[in-house]
């Protein structure tokens, strides 16, 4: 039995789709509303095998719901868990998979253990991820590639697959045996070869298709019609050419023709890879072409990787042609890392190129060489967005800008990105923090959102500085909820279990150079809070009354949400305590991310000072009373280059908690 190795791995992607492996081959399939993808799967080979030539030793099952995010499955059959096959022919060519009264059927050829050519074997499963076990031995009378099965709606199936042409045959009920008597073929004679005996073949040759090599059938059927899709190579070697395949398809209203072939669905690979091999489903109203190209292989065309175009049908049936895409398919959450180097237009001097022509997989780039460059990536939803910011992959010179915008190159602003690249340390002061990657080149930088568009709209991004950007992804994140917002008529709350003080409020923050002084001496913050409180009454800053979400009030995040400074910021802290009784000899224990002072009722009562971070009951007051009735808490904190937060709460001389007082707005 071939147990499948599920992995964990979500793969977010646009052409290919699959980013992590080699995948070729495709065949997907629609079960249990999702699509669940059959490819082969290309590996380098090993030392022993041919180098310029296929290897393949396993599959992997992936499936989605969105087209956009797939989930590895894992392994589901490898070559050395085929009886009949050969353990190190690397020979585990296209496959397929289809559903025949609630049982999977795996079909995949191998390179039998002896003998010459291939065999198509069969492993059944429970469900489309397997585990899958395959059969002791391969289907009689099939000797080739390829194969594709179709079961037509009155449950009859049908193989078809690639050897001595394109050939289809019924199967049986059973799904592992041909239906029909064997007929014997004379096989041709190789040069240099001995002659072969006869073989005893199955089914039937395909007529009626156009000259020239066929391979990867594929049938499937729409309305009344049967349509058998295939790889052709519609050119000849004269004249030194190499001519590569093309996708052709015929149809007919009968599953084994006579077939009347149409035409191209997709041309040569602009590139001249040499192979290409499909499949075509629907899924939710929509029909989609899978095929494969070398984008992550370039030099080399026999390590391919899986893509999606949409395909349209005529009102007369027949396929209207589909053009390869960079940005293939799907809509994508923007909360997912969005490749937009896998753009949908671009300006004419926008181009792409790999990453890492080592590493592949680390896909591509898109480059916006000059000012006013832009590219348009479609199909985003902005849907599960609340409070959110923008994180973006990209390189740049120092202080180069862009935008991303909606729908145009002159669209709405939803962020705007200043590369501040000189410093790999976050400097106070500095409103986009980030981070290299081990290239040393680029950055992963974080800015906030001007403008949050709804719903499903375009992303574009434009080059708006002097010199040139290239850009490899961008993802919207949703900030925890770390403050809910709270009306002046609110009910009044209490400290938490443990005692602190959940309700605040929030002075948006000022700016203060703290770069010449940021160990915080005593002296120097005496100064400057006295400087602050003076100014206290005239500031304009907008308050805002909060309930914390934690028992540490994240001011950082505070002042982030609200565009504000995030750091050296000027924070002023304030909360209003009903007490039923007056309390005598406790104390303030809080802690602070940077310096801070603390006041009750206009009495300082405790300073923490130097640029520390946050501890609970970092430090404590002298004994205090707090009267019946009101009293006013009041903090101010100043923070350099960390994350400012604080907390606070009333202990007794024991150090319990002390917790019966409401904390109201006023």
């Amino acid at each position: 039995m071939a147990a499948a190795i599920i992995s964990s791995i979500t793969l977010n992607a646009q052409n290919p789709v699959i980013r992590d492996q080699f995948t070729a081959d495709p065949t997907a399939r629609v079960f249990n509303n999702k699509v669940y993808l059959y490819p082969s799967h290309d590996i380098v080979p090993p030392e022993g095998q041919r180098q310029d030539w296929f290897c393949m030793a396993d599959y992997h099952v992936f499936s989605s719901e969105n087209l956009t995010e797939w989930t590895d499955h894992g392994t589901i059959l490898s070559q050395n868990q085929v009886p009949w096959g050969n353990p190190t022919g690397y020979s585990m060519w296209a496959p397929d998979c289809v559903c025949k009264d609630g049982k999977y059927y795996f079909f995949y050829p191998n390179a039998p253990k002896s003998g010459r050519g291939f065999a198509i074997g069969v492993a059944i499963a429970e469900k489309p991820e397997g585990p899958f076990t395959p059969e002791a031995e391969p289907i009689k009378g099939i000797s080739g590639i390829d194969p594709c099965v179709l079961v037509d709606d009155d449950g009859q199936a049908y193989i078809y697959w690639s050897g001595m042409g394109i050939r289809g045959a019924k199967l049986k009920n059973n799904m592992k045996e041909v239906d029909g008597e064997l007929q014997e073929m004379k096989m041709p004679r190789r040069e240099g070869m001995p002659e072969m005996p006869p073989m005893k073949v199955a089914g039937q040759t395909m007529e009626v298709l156009p000259e020239g090599f066929k391979e990867g059938p594929f049938a499937f059927k729409r309305g009344s019609w049967y349509y058998l899709t295939f790889p052709w190579v519609r050119g000849s070697k004269e004249n030194g050419a190499n001519p590569t395949e093309t996708l052709a398809y015929a149809m007919s209203q009968s599953p084994l023709g006579p077939w009347d072939f149409k035409g191209i669905i997709m041309a040569e690979h602009e590139n001249h890879c040499w192979t290409n091999h499909h499949s075509l489903v629907e899924y939710r109203g929509q029909w989609y072409l899978f095929y494969h190209h070398n984008d992550f292989s370039p030099s080399d065309d026999k390590r391919r990787s899986v893509c999606i175009e949409k395909v349209a049908f005529n009102a007369d049936g027949t396929i209207r042609e589909v053009k390869p895409t960079l940005r293939g398919v799907g809509i994508n959450k923007a909360t997912e890392k969005i490749e937009v180097d896998r753009y949908s237009s671009a300006s004419d001097n926008v181009t792409t190129q790999l990453i890492d022509t080592v590493n592949t997989f680390r896909s591509y780039e898109a480059s916006l060489p000059t000012k006013g460059s832009w590219l348009c990536y479609s199909g985003v939803d902005f849907s599960p967005l609340s409070d959110s910011y923008l994180v973006v992959g990209a390189k740049a010179a120092d202080n180069t800008e862009f935008a991303i915008r909606e729908k145009s190159a002159k669209g709405k602003v939803i962020a705007r990105v200043k590369m501040t690249v000189k410093s790999e340390m976050t400097r106070p002061g500095m409103p986009t923090p980030f981070r290299r990657d081990q290239s040393n080149q680029w950055l992963t930088q974080t800015v906030n959102l001007e403008y949050t568009p709804k719903g499903v709209t375009d992303l574009v991004i434009t080059n708006e500085g002097d010199a040139a950007v290239s850009i490899d992804w961008v993802q919207f994140k949703n900030r925890p909820n770390y403050f809910t917002p709270v009306t002046q008529n609110a009910q009044p709350t209490q400290p938490d279990t443990q005692g602190f003080i959940r309700r605040w409020k929030l002075m948006e923050p000022t700016a203060v150079d703290v770069r010449s002084n940021v160990i915080f001496t005593n002296s120097w913050l005496r100064n400057k809070f006295d400087e602050e409180l003076a100014k206290l009454p005239k500031q304009k800053a907008k308050w805002h009354l909060l309930d914390s979400e934690n028992y540490n009030v994240k001011l950082f995040r505070f002042a982030e949400k609200y565009g504000k400074q995030t750091y050296g910021s000027f924070f002023w802290c304030e909360t209003v305590i009903d007490c039923p009784e007056e309390m005598a000899d406790i104390r303030l224990a809080a802690g602070s991310n940077g310096a801070s002072m603390w006041w009750l009722n206009g009495q300082e009562v405790l300073l923490l000072e130097g640029d520390r971070r946050m501890v609970e009951d970092d430090g404590t007051s002298a004994r205090l009373t707090l009267k019946k009735g009101t009293n006013v808490l009041r903090c101010a904190v100043i923070n350099g280059p960390g994350l400012s937060d604080l907390c606070a709460r009333f202990i007794d001389e024991k150090g319990n908690s002390i917790t019966n007082y409401k904390v109201i707005t006023k």
